[in-house]
């Protein structure tokens, strides 16, 4: 399966990139085809000019800033997310790229004034965050990363895909061990994946 891997977190040493690092190489030792898509190591611009907003529903062409991530996304079949939960929601740069990146035409048509979702390339998605607070903390605020995951992105893909999330919480409180069982779930998921 060819698997877009986005990740979004600028500090090398980071235990995300260690989690990403582990999703890369346990889906490729699975023998997926795995595109690892690292925002920050590629410079990926998340805002969308004032020239993108006002084009929104124009065709596009080769020659437009997204295009290249266009085609890796209607490349794939199936998508990670690795990423930190900042302020109860993505990074700044992760939701840039959807902004940017998940177009009409690309992630939905509109037919009829309505917007129909149509990324149906996607057959499967996987979502690894880490949050600073606790998971009654994230509920409280009503766990707005997860809902997009699991909603807006299980509607936006290919219906009756697979959707997972996998969370590591209280991250400000981890030890070793916690963060060593929760790479080992990551690494059995994506091994399975």
């Amino acid at each position: 399966m060819k698997i877009l891997v986005l990740y979004a977190h600028p500090v090398e040493t980071s235990f995300n990139a260690a989690l990403h690092r582990t999703i890369v190489e346990r889906l490729t030792a699975a023998g997926h085809s795995v595109d690892d898509l690292d925002l920050y190591a590629e410079d990926f611009d998340p805002r969308l000019t004032r020239a993108e907003r006002l084009a929104y529903h124009d065709p596009r062409g080769p020659q437009e800033a997204a295009s290249p991530y266009v085609q890796r996304l209607l490349a794939a079949e199936a998508l990670v997310l690795s990423y930190p939960t900042w302020n109860y929601g993505f990074p700044a740069i992760l939701k840039g790229f959807f902004d940017r990146v998940f177009l009409p035409d690309v992630s939905f048509r509109m037919i009829n004034g309505k917007a129909t979702p149509s990324l149906h390339n996607i057959r499967k998605v996987a979502a690894v965050t880490t949050y600073g607070g606790s998971w009654f903390r994230a509920l409280l605020m009503g766990n707005p990363p997860k809902k997009l995951v699991s909603r807006m992105l299980r509607a936006t893909v290919k219906p009756g895909a697979p959707v997972s999330y996998l969370a590591h919480y209280s991250m400000n409180l981890s030890t070793p061990e916690s963060r060593e069982r929760f790479m080992a779930k990551v690494a059995a998921r994506m091994e399975a994946f």
